[in-house]
């Protein structure tokens, strides 16, 4: 332990990362303690980070304003992907923990420091995403995850430690939720959470208004995309950050994106988390309403095999992976035709289509129409049908063979 002289911690203002300040000092010889605080978009969590920060024994802290990056270069490739894990979880934590790792990294080459140190606990998935980050960005960097290493067992020991260290924090043991926030969600776990019988209380929610309490009357709004990305709002063009955070709050406003979830966690458990998306879950379904009129059926199959596979690459941790960054460019290449504008009805925590329009759209009404039309020859489907039965009506003749024969 003495062998550690600065560690970079990745900070939040949290409980565990409050009480891992003096805890560092304490177990590694009073090693200096930088704190780095990443914006992703947690809104005013971070008013008073630096302040809090020094007064728990960091020397310095960073205060990395990633809202732009993270949206654009994680958020924007993993909806591109349509990765959606088990069915359900849109990510929000997991492709969020990269892009910190990577600040980590780079502050602690900047600081000369010997390790970096995270508030992950060792049940969680968190731990291994910044950790693998770490390892494919500076591998030389030792790694101090202080949930395997002291003794406080629960977050009320966690809450005791801060109160005895004199360090104010977010919980208490009426509501001893575990939280993550950025500009694409807000996740809950934790307390009643750990049972799934439990319905999640009223007061949970913090973003989104729950179904019931959303306006009376729908909402129509348009989202346009350029080669998958979004671009723009009800004709406006924004920049990521302005355009997700103005769904956020049309979303919230309408009860979307509330998600429950029994998840398998990647350390071998399964966990419940309760996460509040509601910009993202507008995006994902304009975004394949897109896909729907522009890609053709065996891209978009196999397509829909890819995002699978890249969910669970980014919910595991591989962001800086080989096959990520492979998968990547399938998706890119599969996205070069989703441009076009998305209409969309929001209402009581539904999300309803309301028309999509494309330059690249492969809808064509006179093939399709039950109307009269010259383009399709329907006789032609008799040949078809015959030849891509054969092998059913080849293996039905055998088996009648084998009846009489046997």
């Amino acid at each position: 332990m003495s062998q550690i002289k600065k560690v970079v911690l990745a900070y939040s203002g949290g409980l565990d990362t409050s009480v891992i300040i003096p805890w560092l000092k304490e177990n590694y010889d009073g090693c200096e303690v930088i704190a780095m605080c990443a914006d992703v978009g947690q809104g005013d969590e971070l008013d008073i980070v630096q302040e809090k920060a020094i007064k728990s024994g960091a020397s310095k802290v960073y205060i990395e304003d990633l809202k732009k990056t993270f949206v654009e270069d994680y958020v924007w490739p993993t909806l591109k992907a349509g990765a959606v894990y088990e069915g359900k979880y849109l990510l929000g934590t997991s492709f969020a923990r990269p892009i910190i790792a990577k600040a980590l990294v780079e502050i602690a080459e900047k600081e000369g420091a010997d390790a970096i140190a995270h508030g992950a606990t060792g049940k969680g998935n968190d731990q291994v995403r910044f950790e693998l980050t770490v390892k494919a960005l500076a591998p030389q960097l030792k790694i101090i995850a202080p949930w395997r290493e002291w003794n406080i067992r629960s977050r009320e020991d966690a809450i005791d430690y801060a109160e005895k260290h004199g360090i104010p924090v977010p919980v208490t043991k009426k509501r001893p939720y575990s939280m993550d926030r950025n500009i694409w969600h807000l996740s809950h776990e934790g307390a009643d959470l750990e049972n799934p019988a439990n319905e999640p209380l009223p007061d949970l929610y913090m973003i989104c208004n729950s179904p019931e309490k959303a306006p009376d009357a729908p909402e129509y709004l348009e989202v346009s995309f350029d080669k998958g990305v979004p671009v723009a709002l009800n004709g406006e063009k924004m920049d990521g950050v302005t355009l997700l955070t103005k769904l956020n709050e049309l979303g919230a406003e309408h009860g979307i994106g509330i998600t429950d979830i029994v998840e398998n966690r990647l350390v071998g458990m399964k966990s419940r988390g309760v996460y509040e998306t509601p910009g993202g879950s507008i995006l994902y379904y304009a975004h394949r309403e897109l896909e729907y009129l522009t890609l053709d059926r065996a891209t978009m199959h196999y397509k829909e095999q890819i995002a699978v596979r890249y969910a669970e690459l980014v919910y595991d941790g591989m962001w800086f992976s080989p096959l990520r960054e492979a998968l990547d460019a399938f998706v890119d290449n599969t996205q070069q035709t989703v441009t076009g504008n998305v209409k969309l009805k929001l209402y009581k925590g539904n999300i309803m289509s309301a028309g999509a329009t494309s330059p690249y759209s492969l809808f064509h009404e006179g093939f399709v129409t039950f109307s009269y039309d010259d383009v399709y020859n329907q006789k032609d489907a008799e040949g078809f049908i015959n030849l891509f039965g054969l092998p059913l009506k080849v293996r039905a003749l055998m088996q009648q063979e084998a009846k009489k024969n046997g």
